[in-house]
């Protein structure tokens, strides 16, 4: 197990599957901060994540780490503020290579599903190395690529901490995978998962 914290907490126990979620530098700028206050305060005086009433919810409480990751989400989807670099398909061609090269020629992991959305990116992977050294190579070798295309030179590009979870079980895993797949979806911004060219679901058939 691979414990370390900063301002989230990280848990990658070896063996398990990983859902990670990177955001781009600046793209959750005070304005989208403010609308998940907004969420959390809801939740607070008693409603759920969706304003929802929540009869059991005797007290003010934050946001567990999932309702925050997905109201964060939320807002990244809407893409309102901030770069949306990856939505140039030479950059989020770039990410997709990086993934792909980690899995099928360094075999550092194996690659189970991923989208790469206009400012954030979700992948889901069986690490088969230290999982720190797995994320740390994706984000430097893929901002770097994307750097390059860009013709950015010692800028970030990769908000420095990422989301992660560690996959519980099977149902998890595929609750997760079905997740990122859909993500395009869910944004608006295509309406079938398969029609979305940047992630594991390209040009699937939807009937198997």
């Amino acid at each position: 197990m691979t414990y370390y914290e900063r301002n989230l907490p990280h848990w990658q126990p070896e063996g398990k599957a990983l859902f990670v979620t990177w955001r781009l530098w600046g793209s959750f700028p005070v304005s989208a901060r403010a609308r998940v206050r907004a969420v959390e305060s809801r939740v607070g005086k008693g409603g759920n994540a969706r304003g929802q009433e929540c009869p059991r919810h005797g007290g003010p409480r934050r946001l567990s780490s999932g309702e925050y990751f997905l109201a964060m989400d939320r807002e990244l989807d809407r893409a309102r503020t901030g770069p949306t670099w990856l939505s140039d398909s030479r950059v989020a061609g770039a990410v997709v290579a990086t993934l792909r090269r980690g899995d099928h020629e360094l075999g550092h992991y194996r690659l189970d599903a991923f989208v790469v959305m206009p400012n954030h990116a979700h992948i889901l992977i069986e690490p088969r190395i230290d999982p720190v050294r797995v994320l740390k190579g994706i984000k430097g070798t893929a901002a770097r690529a994307c750097n390059l295309v860009l013709g950015r030179t010692r800028q970030p590009f990769w908000q420095d901490e990422s989301f992660d979870r560690w996959v519980r079980n099977d149902p998890e895993f595929e609750r997760i995978r079905a997740y990122i797949e859909r993500n395009p979806v869910a944004a608006g911004l295509v309406s079938r998962p398969e029609d979305w060219p940047w992630s594991s679901a390209a040009g699937k058939d939807p009937l198997g």
